[in-house]
């Protein structure tokens, strides 16, 4: 931006608006790999204002002011009903605010965030619900402000300058959560007095068996880097005879440049679909660039990654696969910006889910599973855990049902975000647990009168107890196996 361009503090202005007001339908919307630089003199000037729904991602971005001036560096809090959407990979220097966000719904995601220099606040939360991982900030200002729903973990905090008469963590009375969060040059690490906060969590939790008051532990795994070939050496769908217009059939022509022996498979296009695609040999990448396959879902798997030469795949940047995924190897899977209506797993390892809309997940037994931004909206149980580690980082639900059934010795963690009732609440109980572990640090919005009538439906051992709404906190809710 040009020097002395957005002069009027109180006109803001973004570099880019990305979209939003009145509608929660701004789906798969993508920013990346880019550079926002402010300039000089431009104290009514913002970054970037991002919005999407239910998928959608600003990645691997640098947001930058020349002389600290600007009042917002990213401004994900200009428009109600923003996200669910992840933000990942995102430094931002200078500028008032760091970071801002407001509003109750629809969630967001946010996870590796330098930002340093903000002279009032590196984060803050107006009331929206947020999961934040890795939230670094260096600077005079308080760190994070927050009036919202939030779950806090593995961030760091230094204090410069006036600094040291401030709280890292302005805490307002929305539920928090904070895990392996360290401050130093700050007169306290919260508003309210705490200091240590390895593990910090506010409000009465939802705790059928009274078992301590502790998340689970589960190991976090981040998902792997894939290297980018020259895509002159790519398999284009097209080159081997698919329709992009998905005006016919590409089954066999898509399949055909799997097995050409090539590593990235380019899908630049909408795709027609009659039989499952295997994804299989040398294969490591499958890209789209926004479209869908199979439209009128005629077949179901569209995909199915199966044994191949490569150690890791990556299906990504699909807005939708309406046959849906299925997952039948124990190489490493990483799923990235797709909205597949199933996610099938008949034989699973590690499995990577980062910015995903889904219709229902269901986990079998020893598997391994780590998300990123989840958004599951059927009715009827949406996330089932038979047996699995499951960890995630962002889980926002539409409609009734079980948001998360847990049984047959899994461990289910979840750190946010939130369920959007808009039908059926009384259809079942939010969590179900039996024989395994849970942990979820989780809230609830319903502007239709029918929230969950049942929190949660636990079995341990021989005991089973039900607690309907109102005979506990929401947030977090706990399950364990009692200690004996």
């Amino acid at each position: 931006l040009k020097d002395n361009t957005f002069k009027d503090a109180n006109k803001a202005k973004p570099i880019i608006w990305g979209g939003g007001f009145g509608s929660a339908d701004w789906f798969h919307n993508y920013v990346q790999n880019l550079t926002f630089d402010l300039g000089s003199s431009n104290p009514g000037g913002i970054g970037i204002q991002f919005y999407s729904n239910n998928t959608g991602a600003i990645r691997d971005v640098l947001i930058k002011s020349g002389d600290v001036s600007g009042l917002i560096g990213l401004d994900l809090g200009f428009a109600d009903m923003n996200g669910p959407l992840l933000a990942k990979n995102i430094a931002v220097r200078g500028f008032e605010t760091g970071i801002r966000t407001a509003a109750s719904v629809n969630s967001q995601t946010l996870e590796n965030l330098p930002v340093s220099g903000s002279t009032k606040v590196g984060l803050v939360n107006y009331g929206q619900h947020l999961s934040v991982r890795k939230f670094r900030y260096e600077g005079p200002a308080t760190a994070v402000k927050t009036e919202g729903f939030l779950a806090l973990l593995d961030s760091e905090f230094t204090g410069t300058g006036k600094a040291k008469d401030q709280p890292a963590i302005d805490l307002g009375k929305a539920p928090f959560l904070a895990k392996n969060v360290t401050s130093t040059s700050y007169a306290k690490s919260l508003s309210t007095g705490e200091q240590k906060l390895s593990e910090y969590l506010s409000g009465k939790p939802t705790n059928p068996f009274d078992v301590p008051v502790q998340t689970i532990g589960l190991p976090i795994e981040e998902p792997p880097v894939f290297g980018w070939d020259d895509p002159k050496t790519w398999a284009v769908a097209e080159a081997y005879g698919a329709d992009p217009t998905g005006n016919k059939d590409s089954s066999e022509a898509i399949q055909k440049a799997i097995d050409s022996g090539k590593k990235t498979l380019f899908l630049p296009g909408f795709y027609q679909i009659s039989k499952p695609i295997s994804v299989r040999g040398k294969v490591e990448r499958v890209i789209g660039s926004g479209g869908w396959v199979d439209y009128l879902s005629k077949t179901k798997p569209n995909f199915i990654i199966a044994d191949g030469d490569a150690k890791q795949v990556v299906i990504e940047h699909f807005a939708n696969i309406n046959g849906g995924i299925e997952v039948n190897t124990e190489r490493t899977v990483v799923l990235r910006s797709l909205g597949p209506k199933s996610i099938k797993f008949k034989k699973a390892k590690k499995v990577f889910l980062e910015d995903i809309t889904t219709d229902d997940l269901n986990l079998i037994p020893k598997m391994n599973l780590w998300a990123r931004q989840l958004n599951i909206e059927n009715e009827g149980t949406h996330l089932t855990n038979d047996g699995a580690d499951l960890w995630v980082l962002g889980y926002k639900t539409e409609r009734g049902g079980t948001l998360l059934h847990t049984k047959n010795k899994g461990r289910s963690e979840i750190f946010g975000n939130y369920s959007y009732t808009t039908t059926a609440g009384k259809l079942a109980p939010m969590f179900v647990t039996e024989d395994a572990e849970a942990f979820a640090f989780f809230g609830e919005v319903c502007y239709t009168g029918d929230p969950f009538a049942v929190w949660c439906k636990d079995k341990q051992s021989v005991s089973e107890k039900i607690l309907k709404m109102g005979s506990g906190g929401l947030a977090p809710y706990i399950s364990k196996p009692p200690v004996k």
